[in-house]
């Protein structure tokens, strides 16, 4: 037989015309690997610690676009990266919690408690099993009926701003703070648009995603008006992408002639590692650590911390 050819690198560079098994070069296997390293050992990576905190609120009324899985995953980057990130589940299904591996059935402490004024964030924050400096709030099934309770209360919609503004969030000194929302505009996401400084939103590449976007935004510019004239629209993020279709390119295209540099460069793809992943309380950095889904939230996370000390010292 003759001898094997096999390509050591990139496309321009000499195939090896032959090889023993001590002298391989570049395989598709050590690729992953090398990557899965980048994402577990990421000393040679570091990403800019932010001037102030950031928080940063992660909404979209439309159900499935990546709300969660975003949230989680972007924060377990930047803690992966040395970042201290607390995450705030706002979302009474809880799937950010399960996500993160921390406990949130009833009777746990959780944001329900911190919103009504019965605990501060520090007591109800649990440490997150990805990483020392994730931290989670997590959500049980008695958020569901906050917002009949929260009706009553005075300043109802700056609950959660004035938790976050205590002492008790220094004490945990997070450098981002991520809330995730549940699918709708109600009480509890109006609450986390006052709390937050910015607003994340995930958009999937498919046409009924960007139906309702329109609502959303008129709600944060009432939001703007009225309640937090700080907020702001920072950052887009396009989930669920599937190079195959010319639908998703279309897509991203109209998104990103409307909203320009809003929109981060990296796109996150549709995946199904990154479903499988919060069956097993762990995000997809942690899950499948060199699958295009872990890379691509990782890039994203650079991108979303590298904006942010832009910003700064522009």
């Amino acid at each position: 037989m003759g001898s094997l050819r096999f390509p050591s690198g990139p496309a321009d560079e000499q195939p090896v015309s032959s090889f023993g098994r001590d002298d391989i070069g570049w395989t598709p296997i050590m690729e992953e690997a090398q990557r899965a390293t980048r994402v577990l050992h990421p000393d040679t990576l570091e990403l800019p610690r932010p001037t102030h905190r950031r928080i940063i609120t992660v909404a979209n009324q439309k159900g499935g676009v990546g709300k969660t899985t975003s949230t989680v995953n972007l924060a377990a980057g930047l803690a992966l990266h040395g970042l201290k990130v607390l995450v705030i589940d706002l979302d009474p299904q809880g799937n950010a919690s399960t996500a993160l591996g921390v406990e949130h059935r009833s009777g746990v402490p959780s944001v329900y408690e911190v919103l009504l004024g019965e605990i501060n964030v520090a007591d109800a924050a649990a440490q997150s099993t990805q990483s020392n400096n994730l931290w989670c709030v997590p959500a049980t099934i008695d958020l569901a009926g906050s917002e009949i309770e929260l009706v009553t209360m005075v300043a109802r919609e700056g609950r959660l701003k004035e938790a976050l503004n205590s002492e008790a969030v220094d004490q945990l000194a997070p450098d981002y703070v991520f809330v995730d929302c549940p699918p709708s505009l109600g009480l509890l996401t109006v609450n986390a648009l006052v709390a937050a400084h910015e607003v994340l939103i995930p958009i999937q590449c498919e046409y009924y995603a960007l139906e309702g976007l329109g609502q959303l935004l008129r709600n944060i510019e009432l939001v703007q008006s009225h309640l937090n004239p700080a907020l702001w629209v920072s950052t887009i993020l396009l989930t669920m992408y599937d190079g195959r279709t010319k639908l998703a390119d279309q897509v991203t295209a109209e998104v990103r002639a409307h909203f320009g540099d809003l929109t981060l460069r990296t796109v996150i793809p549709r995946s199904v590692k990154i479903s499988e992943a919060p069956g097993f309380a762990q995000t997809i950095l942690t899950y499948d650590p060199g699958s295009r889904g872990a890379m691509s939230y990782l890039d994203a996370a650079r991108e979303i911390a590298e904006r942010g000390a832009e910003r700064k010292t522009a």
